[in-house]
């Protein structure tokens, strides 16, 4: 069986088909979904449509790309944390991609998260992008290693998958794994123990090939396990069971 440790089903590309979302997931034995919260506004349409599933679970959080939008302190954070689907803090972190600053409320917004996730004992979803060394330097400095969690999305070097996992986090490969050019992540899903590892398709985006370009959900998570596989030259059923494993360890409060 597979599992997709980050998806986005509450969005606009997804919600409106999430039946047949479910159905192909069935099809191709994906049997639990993350559906991660990115902003506050959001978040109760997101909480009812995971409440309706037994196989889906959200986080709690504001993504660091949403700058006007409503920013929760620790205290709001894990009152929300408390449901009983809420399984993650986040996703949280730094994106620095598409501006000339690295801005102060973007740092301050990830380290409200990380105290957070240490108030609540509930692990950490990690966004980084062009801003690993930042991420990894607030993480420390706010003990982000004594919740946990997972580098989502992962596309960095080695060197910063090690620095996190030191950390004691996880990291989690998507589809990007799966396209030609990603030569420094085909390096790095050779390389991570796979006690470490969860794959995720961070639908409705980034399809993995054969459906590049595409519309992208929790069913196509298979061929990020077959891709992963292929690097690391083991069965693609190997690759299942340990990122399965990974994420019941990590996001414990999922029933299997």
């Amino acid at each position: 069986m597979y599992v997709d440790s980050h998806c986005h089903l509450d969005f606009p590309d997804l919600r409106p088909i999430l039946p047949d979302v479910l159905a192909r997931m069935r099809e191709n034995r994906v049997t639990h979904a993350l559906c991660v919260s990115v902003n506050l506004p959001d978040w109760p349409g997101l909480i009812e449509m995971v409440e309706q599933h037994g196989n889906l679970w959200a986080s709690v959080g504001v993504h660091p790309d949403y700058e006007d939008t409503p920013d929760p302190d620790e205290a709001e954070l894990a009152r929300l944390a408390a449901h009983p689907k809420v399984v993650a803090i986040g996703e949280t972190g730094l994106d620095y991609y598409r501006l000339t600053e690295a801005p102060q409320w973007q740092r301050d917004r990830f380290r409200r998260h990380i105290r957070a996730a240490r108030a609540t004992g509930l692990p950490l979803i990690i966004h980084t992008r062009a801003a690993a060394e930042d991420t990894l330097r607030l993480m420390r400095e706010e003990g982000a290693g004594e919740a946990g969690g997972v580098m989502h999305c992962f596309t960095e070097s080695w060197e910063v998958a090690q620095a996190a996992m030191e950390q004691g986090f996880y990291i989690s490969l998507s589809g990007i794994v799966t396209f030609k050019n990603a030569t420094q992540l085909h390096d790095v899903a050779a390389r991570v123990p796979l006690d470490r590892l969860l794959i995720e398709t961070d639908s409705p985006y980034l399809a993995p090939v054969p459906f590049r370009g595409k519309l992208n959900d929790p069913s196509k998570v298979v061929h990020v396990a077959q891709k992963i596989a292929e690097l690391r030259g083991v069965p693609v059923e190997q690759v299942a069971q340990a990122s399965c494993d990974n994420f019941f360890k990590l996001f414990n409060k999922i029933s299997g």
